[in-house]
């Protein structure tokens, strides 16, 4: 018998259930939506969690699809989710947690005794902890930006071969490879010994058919390529970049793009014009490097200084 909160599943079962995490304003007890699928065979154990960002919800539409999809009777192993883990974000369909104002995914490896998201990181890192792979699945906010997959415990880390070759099975065609910030459970994780990747898929308002598609995709191909399922994964090279260049706007004004998502730039390579509301010229920004055109603004109006785009440099294949 395998218990996550209060969903429990004897092997060959399913179960969900809701792992308590605090009270609200009022009193009333508070529990992420969870499941428990444990397989008929022994194996491994795979953690997958969304919504750390309450904005980012094409990582619930994955489980929405997966977990039906997942037949205990012929799973090898155990998978355990957390569908949504920024409860409070996602209420209000806010990025942060708004009870102390915090980007839970900064917040790992949490604190049972801290902040409203520290505690939330605190039970959910024990729940991941207890895996052998985790797959922590995010997407570009409300921006646009390709599908890819982020490996963020630092190409030095003892555990990033494994961390690259989960994201190559993951398979979005892209990967992200550079240490991540402080309180990422995609880098905190690894130091546990559990190879970990963040997902990005897509980018956009609400969720997207096609970015669905690929998450949903790329969790059965982990579960097979890491014997959960039976079947093998046809794996393709993925366009890897090290690093970002970031671009904000040197003017007010409207934006014209002139570069389209996954795009191959070459230095010099206009990326986004700035033009008045009537349509007159105020400012033309090019490429400082090559790369490629990873994440971009959604609304077209800019203030002075305000992000626009971003493109993936150090870009290499493997």
């Amino acid at each position: 018998m395998t218990t996550l909160g209060t969903a429990s599943a004897a092997p060959g079962e399913i179960d969900t259930g809701r792992l308590e995490i605090g009270e609200t304003r009022d009193g009333t007890t508070v529990g992420l939506p969870c499941a428990v699928v444990e397989g008929a065979s022994d194996g491994q154990t795979l953690y997958v969690q969304a919504a750390s960002d309450g904005d980012e919800l094409n990582g619930i539409g994955v489980l929405n699809r997966v977990i039906p999809q997942v037949d205990p009777a012929v799973l090898s192993g155990t998978v355990l989710a957390v569908g949504i883990v920024n409860y409070h974000g996602f209420q209000i369909a806010e990025h942060r947690n708004p009870i102390d104002d915090t980007k839970m995914n900064r917040a790992y490896p949490g604190n049972e005794s801290g902040t409203s998201s520290e505690r939330i990181a605190a039970v959910t890192f024990a729940a991941a902890k207890r895996a052998d792979l985790i797959l922590d699945l995010h997407q570009g906010s409300t921006s646009q930006m390709i599908d890819e997959v982020r490996v963020r415990c630092g190409r030095r880390h003892r555990l990033h071969d494994e961390c690259l070759g989960l994201a190559k099975t993951f398979g979005c065609g892209y990967v992200f490879d550079q240490k991540g910030p402080n309180g990422q459970l995609a880098r905190v994780a690894p130091d546990e010994g559990i190879p970990t990747v963040d997902p990005e898929l897509g980018g956009c308002i609400g969720w997207d058919g096609e970015s669905i598609d690929i998450g949903v995709r790329g969790v059965f191909n982990v579960l097979r390529e890491y014997g959960f399922l039976d079947g093998t994964v046809s794996k393709s090279r993925q366009t890897r970049a090290r690093g970002f260049d970031q671009y904000g706007s040197p003017a007010g004004g409207l934006i014209q793009f002139e570069a389209e998502l996954g795009e191959r730039i070459k230095t010099g390579d206009v990326l986004f014009e700035v033009t008045d509301i009537f349509g007159e010229l105020k400012a033309r920004i090019t490429a400082d490097n090559d790369g490629v055109f990873w994440r971009s603004r959604r609304l077209p109006q800019v203030a002075t200084g305000e992000y626009v785009c971003s493109v993936g440099t150090s870009v290499d294949s493997y």
